[in-house]
């Protein structure tokens, strides 16, 4: 078991690091509302990624690769979500001042709202639970138990991917103070918007 533990925390870290939907909402908390905030935005993700990975242990992800309307219903969602949160952001930064006024408070979110956002953010991501159907069986050993050693995997990627996401916490909201200008604000909102709608227009228009 423990030979194929250990290339699978390779894989799960190298799947980790690639940027995508969750690391824009995640950075994009952290460093607007806080270090707290991003990691309850965090802990949606893993949630997500756990869900994911549970859901391929008991077959149910399959169900994307055999039913085409559900794999369709999911992705449109998930892209409306990421375009209508990539909207928020741009409109938000119109709503910052111009250079040289007053650093601007940030708006509030709780903490279960920014979990949330997380977990919609990678649950609403089809691609992810076909992926999670590809990559999990691929590391049972031979004679295994699948079930639960899929069950363990899940967990073990959930957690490898909360390793990866807590530096990054940690670093944007070292800078946050940094970037509470109004027109650093108003160009990372702009970016960051900019990002989600075409993270979304992507996730819809890929098959």
């Amino acid at each position: 078991m423990l030979a194929s533990i250990v290339p699978f925390v390779g894989a799960a870290f190298l799947i980790a690091m690639v940027p995508g939907p969750s690391t824009a909402v995640i950075l994009r908390r952290a460093v607007m509302n806080g270090r707290r905030t991003g990691m309850a935005t965090v802990l949606g993700n893993e949630c997500g990624v756990l869900l994911w990975g549970l859901a391929a242990a008991f077959g149910l992800s399959a169900l994307l690769l055999a039913s085409q309307i559900a794999y369709e219903a999911i992705r449109i969602f998930g892209a409306t979500v990421l375009v209508w949160m990539g909207a928020r952001a741009l409109r938000q930064a119109r709503r910052v001042g111009g250079p040289g006024e007053e650093p601007v408070e940030t708006p509030a979110m709780g903490h279960r709202r920014a979990y949330w956002q997380g977990l919609v953010t990678n649950f609403a991501n089809p691609k992810a639970g076909v992926f999670a159907v590809s990559f999990l069986p691929q590391f049972v050993p031979q004679g295994a138990p699948v079930l639960p050693t899929l069950v363990a995997f899940s967990v073990i990627w959930a957690v490898v991917d909360l390793v990866w996401y807590l530096p990054l916490v940690w670093l944007a909201g070292r800078v946050r103070s940094a970037l509470q200008r109004p027109s650093i604000r108003r160009r990372m909102e702009q970016v960051s918007g900019a990002v989600l709608v075409c993270l979304g227009l992507r996730l819809a228009v890929e098959p």
